[in-house]
């Protein structure tokens, strides 16, 4: 099998590359400095509208209730606001199907957005479209305040 040759380096030369343009004459004009490669957009972009949030389901109850439903954007943080001075237990329910069939969310199969207490979070964030949430209330003293919201 024949060999190649040997490269050697440093070679005594260096090859040159430069970058070049043709100008408003015609004629070659090199890159540099002082005349910099013309460039243009050739592709605009329009805004892209953002759309509106939904109006936050918020009130109080000192009574056990399904409040609801809140319809949220996908992609965002839903946030549940509690406030008040109340014992008990606040959820928050999933439905697909218009509120006819309600779940409760979970996490790694453990029980996800059950309050007894007061907070202010993010507690879901949506990826399917019509979804609606829910909360489960259900006071054993006191009024509770509550907002959800993105």
């Amino acid at each position: 099998m024949p060999q190649s040759p040997e490269i050697k380096l440093p070679s005594g030369y260096a090859p040159a590359y430069a970058l070049a343009f043709t100008d408003s004459n015609g004629d070659l004009a090199f890159v540099g400095t002082d005349q910099p490669l013309p460039t243009a957009a050739s592709v605009t972009i329009e805004p892209v509208a953002e759309p509106t949030p939904p109006q936050p389901l918020s009130g109080t109850s000192a009574t056990s209730a399904i409040v609801g439903p809140f319809a949220p954007l996908t992609g965002r943080p839903i946030v549940l606001a509690l406030a008040g001075t109340w014992t008990g237990t606040v959820s928050l329910l999933r439905s697909v199907d218009g509120g006819a069939t309600k779940v409760s969310l979970t996490a790694g199969g453990l029980p996800w957005g059950v309050y007894i207490a007061n907070a202010c979070e993010a507690v879901w964030e949506e990826s399917e479209a019509a979804v609606e949430f829910f909360l489960d209330i259900a006071p054993e003293s006191g009024t509770v305040e509550y907002r959800v919201s993105q």
